[in-house]
């Protein structure tokens, strides 16, 4: 009786399962046909009513895309560029939107603002998020300080977690193993692996959702060794990434949800250009939990968030003027807390209110002065409003404001104007056209207030964006998007170094800096199982030292040719960049053009049996030698081979 009772109940855990699976795939492709956005409003909202082109990285995306990174898929968009993602494993990330800078892009994971409290940007290190976590990505690129506060002025990265399964349990489990080698130091050793492991489930009204992602490689050395008679040693990385979210369905309006999340990586890195060493090592950590609610009334709903971040990163490098190591050592926290309220007058207009409470300090050990914590702390409150009309006529528009409260350089007031137009909205032709005018503002650091280099009288950062353009489909087999944008600086904040002295301190550039261009993407589905999709992004800055081309060009042609197999083909061509670096020899900035590359990468999964997907990747296939950053290494053609089983 017991062994019946036990394989009656096998099976239909297996039958939820496969039931739970076919209805996600139906919610999929409703969200397709009906596609609606959060990062312009933090509700949800048809993307038809948006004044913005907002792209979306669908779970489809990350399911056809394998083996691929968060910052893989990143790098693909238009008006992105993330330099140092073709290098080793840990380097430091350069994050730019729209000719701006990493700490002009804010990183939300699931409505909650991460950042870096202790780095001279406060910017967000995309290495600590792992794809295996994640449901989808929104991209929205233009200033949006209105909704998001300081570090939001050329764009947001709205990262959403995977959900709960609505079976009473489902587990995934990915694993892959590729090699990692340069265009000259060839190898078919598998140096790097990954795996990702995860449960999720609905029992009742109670919902979990566990993930835990292991990430290994080697086999490159951080600085290229193409100026050395000898190969250069190679340089590690390990990462472990844990998630765990826990949640409580009260009734259809209300929600409560639990969320704690674990990244660590340790790293080997060469800190001079053309320059091996052995020394040099690294680690980050940081650990995250919080609590968030949802509660849905007759005319609206109300979202309340709260997190604390605890991070602490260092590491040891050689020092040639000592002839000895020196360690360093950065330790943060920060709260984030928000209330955001949606209240409907109609089915036309609505009501954003919010308000955010931000706090930040900085612990840091070094052997050029420390940073103490009693000293190097700030808050912000910033109370906010948006007004949406969404007009049966096809006129939208995006009305909104915020007011920075900062402890230490005071208030600070920002606005946007989003108009939109439906010009032709049917069910087989739709044509947008779009505008704005917003202003934004980044403040200034701890490190920039209160390193030995800090100045506390440092004025934020402001911007001034203008845009407009369109956003069409046809048949749902074009779709076509073009925006230009105009940005202009002010008060930029440089490291300044008096030339008699040599006393160097922050401060804010006099000059007002400008950036503009334009974004163009195309999509084509001429036949169901072919797509191609194509963007070019033009960027044009009066300062431009900072790897960003003017030129980039993306291709990416997918195709279906039998059931359940996936082929992609992605080429990418990046045009030349100004930079600059470090020369020690002569102890001075020197400007450099970095020549111009393309990369092809070929792609493709298929199922081999239900649950089960195999999946290889070829990179940079025709071994293109460039350089990603000047005087480090770039990887050459590598190959992965992996596979995914979901129950």
């Amino acid at each position: 009786m017991k062994k019946n009772t036990f394989k009656l109940s096998v099976l239909s855990l297996f039958l939820t399962a496969n039931l739970v699976t076919a209805q996600e795939k139906q919610e999929l492709e409703v969200e397709q046909l009906d596609e609606v956005v959060l990062s312009d409003t933090k509700f949800e909202l048809k993307k038809e009513n948006s004044g913005k082109i907002i792209y979306k990285i669908t779970k489809k995306d990350i399911d056809n895309n394998p083996g691929k990174t968060v910052v893989d898929l990143l790098n693909n968009v238009a008006g992105v560029e993330i330099n140092g993602n073709n290098n080793a494993k840990g380097s430091t990330l350069g994050l730019y939107f729209r000719g701006g800078r990493s700490r002009q892009v804010a990183v939300m994971i699931d409505g909650v603002l991460v950042s870096d409290p202790t780095g001279i940007a406060s910017t967000f290190d995309l290495n600590l998020i792992d794809i295996n976590q994640i449901e989808s990505i929104e991209i929205l690129k233009g200033s949006s300080s209105t909704l998001y506060g300081s570090g939001a002025s050329t764009g947001v990265i709205n990262i959403k977690l995977k959900k709960s399964s609505k079976a009473p349990i489902a587990f995934n489990y990915s694993a892959s193993a590729g090699t990692n080698s340069t265009q000259n130091n060839r190898n078919s050793n598998f140096e790097d692996l990954n795996q990702s492991v995860g449960l999720r489930g609905t029992v009742d009204k109670f919902n979990y959702l566990a993930n835990y992602s292991v990430s290994k490689s080697d086999g490159i050395s951080a600085a290229s060794d193409k100026n050395s008679q000898t190969p250069f040693e190679t340089d590690a990385f390990l990462s472990n990434n844990g998630l765990l979210k826990l949640g409580y369905q009260f009734n259809d309006k209300f929600s409560l949800e639990f969320f704690g999340n674990y990244s660590q990586y340790d790293y080997d890195y060469d800190n001079d250009i053309y320059s091996d060493s052995e020394v040099n090592n690294g680690n980050q950590e940081q650990f995250q939990y919080g609590i968030k609610s949802n509660f849905k009334y007759n005319n609206g709903e109300l979202v309340a968030s709260f997190s604390l971040s605890d991070l602490e990163r260092g590491f040891d490098t050689y020092s040639s003027w000592t002839n000895s190591i020196d360690s360093y050592l950065y330790e943060g926290k920060s709260t984030f807390a928000e209330i955001v309220n949606k209240y409907n007058f109609n089915e036309e207009i609505h009501l954003i209110t919010g308000l955010n409470y931000q706090d930040f300090d900085n612990q840091t050990t070094t052997p050029f002065g420390n940073i103490e914590r009693d000293l190097a702390n700030f808050n912000t409150f910033d109370p906010y409003a948006s007004i949406i009309y969404t007009g049966k006529n096809g006129v939208n528009l995006n009305v909104g404001a915020r007011l920075n409260n900062h402890s230490e350089y005071g208030s600070h007031f920002v606005y946007n104007l989003n108009p939109s137009y439906n010009l032709i909205n049917n069910n087989n032709t739709k044509l947008k056209v779009l505008g704005s005018y917003s202003t934004a503002f980044i403040a200034p650091s701890t490190y920039q207030l209160f390193s030995a280099y800090g100045n506390l009288d440092l004025k934020p950062e402001e911007n001034k964006t203008i845009e407009f353009g369109f956003d069409s489909s046809f048949n749902k087999w074009l779709e076509a998007s073009s925006v230009f944008f105009y940005r202009e600086e002010e008060s930029k904040i440089v490291f300044v170094t008096d030339p008699v002295t040599f006393e160097s301190a922050y401060g804010n550039e006099l000059l007002t800096q400008n950036a503009k261009g334009v974004e163009t993407t195309l999509r084509l589905k001429p036949l169901e199982k072919l797509r191609f999709n194509l963007s070019h992004t033009y960027t044009n800055k009066s300062a431009d030292l900072d790897y960003i081309p003017k030129n980039k060009f993306i291709a990416n042609i997918t195709v279906t040719p039998f059931k359940n197999t996936f082929i992609g083909v992605n080429y990418k061509s990046v045009g030349d960049r100004t930079a600059t670096y470090y020369d020690p020899a002569t102890f001075t900035q020197v400007e450099t053009i970095m020549e111009s590359y393309s990369l092809v990468d070929f792609s493709a999964s298929h199922m081999l049996i239900e649950h089960l997907t195999v999946f290889a990747s070829l990179t940079n296939a025709f071994n293109e030698n460039y350089e990603d950053i000047y005087g480090y290494s770039t990887k050459g053609r590598n190959f992965k081979l992996g596979l995914r089983f979901n129950f």
